[in-house]
């Protein structure tokens, strides 16, 4: 949300992607780990969000990012890279029509990601993992006895 204010108007989304490949930044929400060609998700919420905005009203911030997903796409500095929209580029948008604060963003992501990192837990106990994720794996005390507040140090 930052980024697209940012940029201020669609007549800015060129210098904004100039600015970009000058290595002066980077465009949010563009971009995935595992999905090397547009993200599926993607999609799925860009159409989300027009059936927000039609109970919500447009936010103008949608024009800019729509405006930046069209240049991206079609700029081999982006496709050579493999930075196409992930499903994070759109999902801000939706949020603020909701009127979550921008400060929740974080939280709203984290919750949404939950099943999957739940996921990937289960599937390294079994190991039969595509993307290894060590730090999941809990190596600390097997108990602990409950210490009052009070007798904390």
């Amino acid at each position: 949300m930052k980024m697209l204010s940012s940029i201020g108007s669609l007549e800015d989304v060129p210098a904004f992607i100039g600015a970009i490949k000058a290595g002066h930044g980077r465009v949010s929400g563009f971009g995935h780990r595992v999905y090397k060609n547009y993200d599926p998700r993607a999609k799925i919420i860009r159409d989300v969000a027009y059936e927000v905005f039609e109970v919500t009203g447009k936010n103008p911030l949608l024009d800019i990012a729509l405006k930046l997903e069209e240049v991206a796409l079609a700029d081999d500095y982006f496709i050579s890279r493999k930075l196409y929209p992930n499903v994070d580029f759109y999902s801000g948008l939706i949020y603020q029509a909701m009127g979550f604060p921008l400060d929740m963003f974080t939280v709203l992501f984290a919750i949404a990601r939950t099943s999957g990192w739940l996921a990937h837990w289960k599937e390294m106990l079994a190991k039969d993992s595509k993307i290894a994720r060590p730090r999941q794996i809990y190596t600390g005390c097997a108990e602990r006895s409950y210490v009052p507040i009070e007798s904390r140090s």
